[in-house]
């Protein structure tokens, strides 16, 4: 998630910020004008900032291992949430956002998750079309995500710089499935409106690959839906060539193709032209601000991006767990066996 766009909508005043870093906090800071009283660093920074900032919302972008606490305490205080996808690394952390989510509808507060493809057009056209029925009866699909080395580290090295360079450590991130790929997988169960019944997949590091960071190469899983539709996900993080972040359903009528920063589309009996995403990343972030605003000046709570964000991240959580243990998983099973992921956080500043 970018933060510059909320400064550029020109419906908020930024009175504060926080970051572990000084540097990061100092930068933000210099960039939104913001008092150096009010510029506050360690893993206690957000608590500064919601009790003494002078806030009436937050905008959460930490890495995903610390969304939970840090957007439950935002919604305590009475705070309206913009937070950047993936709500959480864990079952127990979208669990907690979910919670939360009801809580801010109750108190009339605001609580938006940031997915660009969400408040994409062609994205929105197209997905209603699918549940209209424009593709038939859904059978199958597969979606991918593609990528290179984003974000990654040659050396991750201390507590502080692993911190720093969250992306390449999978307690903090997620692991590359629940924090890139999600988006893939978010747009298969939004097209769907389903989460899936199961899943089996395989994950792996390639031992051949130079690098010392902690996080997985590649994902495969089979995810199985209601009514028997699979979807079948792949995913990398590294390498060169072809890449992309797509999600493709298959119906008896037609198919609905879509791609983030790509062409999004339904061919078969009924087609829809759609059109290109390839801004969708500045577009989505904001759009999503903008909604966000007026969400809080129309006081609209209903907050249905919560319950969206948490039903695909456990989906990711599923096939990660899955893949970890190379063995069929139900969704079921997942929810009771509710694994906690600890970081270890000692060598931090609190």
């Amino acid at each position: 998630m970018d933060c510059r766009p909320i400064g550029k909508h020109g419906g908020f005043k930024i009175t504060a910020v926080a970051d572990y870093f000084k540097d990061r906090a100092d930068l933000a800071g210099e960039q939104f004008k913001v008092s150096r009283k009010r510029r506050y660093t360690n893993l206690s920074a957000y608590k500064s900032l919601i009790e003494n900032g002078g806030v009436e919302a937050v905008a959460i972008e930490s890495p995903p291992y610390f969304h939970p606490e840090q957007a439950a305490a935002a919604i305590e205080a009475g705070k309206h949430v913009y937070l950047a996808k993936p709500a959480a690394v864990d079952v127990p952390g979208c669990q907690t956002i979910e919670e939360n989510g009801k809580k801010a509808t109750a108190a009339n507060l605001v609580f938006l998750v940031d997915f660009q493809t969400r408040n994409n057009g062609f994205f929105q056209e197209a997905v209603k079309r699918a549940q209209y029925g424009d593709i038939g009866v859904p059978m199958y699909g597969d979606a991918n995500f593609l990528s290179g080395s984003v974000g990654l580290v040659t050396d991750p090295g201390g507590p502080e710089e692993t911190l720093r360079n969250w992306m390449s450590n999978k307690l903090l991130s997620g692991d590359v499935i629940v924090e890139q790929s999600i988006h893939s997988i978010d747009v298969a169960t939004w097209i769907l409106d389903e989460h899936p019944l199961s899943a089996y997949g395989l994950s792996a590091r390639n031992t051949e690959y130079e690098d010392p960071n902690d996080y997985s190469h590649y994902f495969t899983v089979n995810y199985l839906f209601p009514d028997d539709v699979s979807i079948i996900f792949s995913g990398k993080r590294g390498g060169k060539g072809a890449g992309d972040i797509l999600c493709r359903i298959f119906g008896t009528k037609g198919t609905i193709d879509t791609h983030y920063m790509g062409q999004v589309s339904i061919s078969g009996d009924t087609p829809y032209k759609g059109g290109n995403t390839f801004n969708i990343y500045t577009e989505g972030a904001v759009n999503n601000i903008a909604t966000f605003h007026d969400n809080i000046t129309k006081e609209r709570y209903t907050n249905t991006t919560v319950g969206q964000s948490v039903r695909s991240n456990l989906a990711a959580i599923l096939g990660r767990m899955s893949a970890y243990t190379r063995e069929e998983v139900t969704w079921d099973e997942m929810l009771a066996k509710g694994d906690k992921w600890v970081a270890d956080l000692s060598g931090l500043k609190s």
